[in-house]
């Protein structure tokens, strides 16, 4: 990893050390649409490790929020000759996530897209071999239900934020689970991951 990454990794873990400590002693009710909520550094390191596993991978972010996440991912995709595709629904954060990819050298290989995610997801013309899903909750199924006709066989399936008593993500858990060409299990790692593999066999 080179010294511009490491250099906006750098940023990225300083807003985070601050975010955190300015969120102690806050009320439940801060706007969580100006807050970095980002995956964390152990998260990112992991990410960064499976994308890296594959060919030239077409990588697909679902929530690029300030962009943490997907600086991670891009850096994968340079390393391994692929590509990452993100969407928000945010043009403020999105625009900060660009800045951010520049710094580190990385804008080349993302295509930055701003709207509504099922709907984006739906116009894809192409196939994808690495799925982020780190957005508002209740998007999670109908991402799913989305990319699912996307998938490359082999293709990885990283889902954030998922731990025991999260209601709003039981569903999605539970369809993934359930699908017959999907492998899919907890890690805890960061805030909990259900990891996931289409076809793994094929």
């Amino acid at each position: 990893m080179d010294s511009k990454v490491t250099a906006v990794l750098d940023t990225y873990h300083e807003m985070i050390r601050k975010e955190k400590e300015q969120g102690h002693g806050r009320s439940q009710s801060i706007d969580l649409d100006n807050r970095l909520l980002a995956v964390g550094p152990q998260t990112g390191q992991f990410i960064n490790l499976l994308a890296r596993s594959l060919k030239a991978p077409t990588i697909l972010e679902l929530g690029t929020s300030y962009g943490y996440s997907g600086i991670w991912l891009a850096e994968a995709a340079r390393a391994a000759g692929g590509r990452v595709i993100t969407m928000e629904v945010s043009s403020q954060k999105s625009a900060f996530a660009r800045e951010m990819s520049q710094k580190a050298g990385l804008s080349d290989l993302v295509d930055f897209r701003i709207g509504d995610a099922v709907e984006m997801i739906g116009k894809l013309n192409f196939d994808v071999d690495f799925v982020l899903v780190d957005l508002w909750k209740d998007l999670y199924l109908p991402c799913l239900n989305a990319f699912l006709p996307r998938l490359r066989p082999g293709a990885i399936i990283v889902a954030d934020n998922i731990s025991p008593g999260r209601s709003n993500i039981a569903d999605y858990v539970a369809a993934i689970r359930a699908l017959p060409d999907m492998a899919s299990f907890p890690v805890p790692i960061g805030s909990g991951l259900e990891i996931s593999r289409y076809r793994a066999w094929a």
